[in-house]
């Protein structure tokens, strides 16, 4: 709940991404990620879509998910750390 969250000073979630990784949407289109201006790997993101090479700055949606490459650890925040 956004409001718990709140409450304990973290977002409920944290979408971070790295050069290479991939912006899907929807399940219909995929854009590349070609640059993180954000050194933590926060959006907004710069994206090439691959359907037709267009590039653009991308703030994410609930709509939209990152697949990584690579071998990083899980890219997403599940909230809060113990004490």
């Amino acid at each position: 709940m956004l409001l718990r969250a709140t409450l304990a000073g973290r977002k409920p979630w944290l979408m971070i991404a790295h050069i290479g990784d991939r912006l899907l949407v929807d399940g219909t289109r995929v854009g590349l990620i070609i640059g993180v201006p954000h050194e933590d790997g926060t959006p907004p993101y710069i994206v090439k879509w691959l359907s037709d090479g267009h590039i653009a700055m991308v703030v994410p949606d609930y709509h939209m998910r990152i697949e990584r490459v690579g071998d990083r650890p899980d890219q997403y925040d599940q909230g809060p750390t113990p004490a």
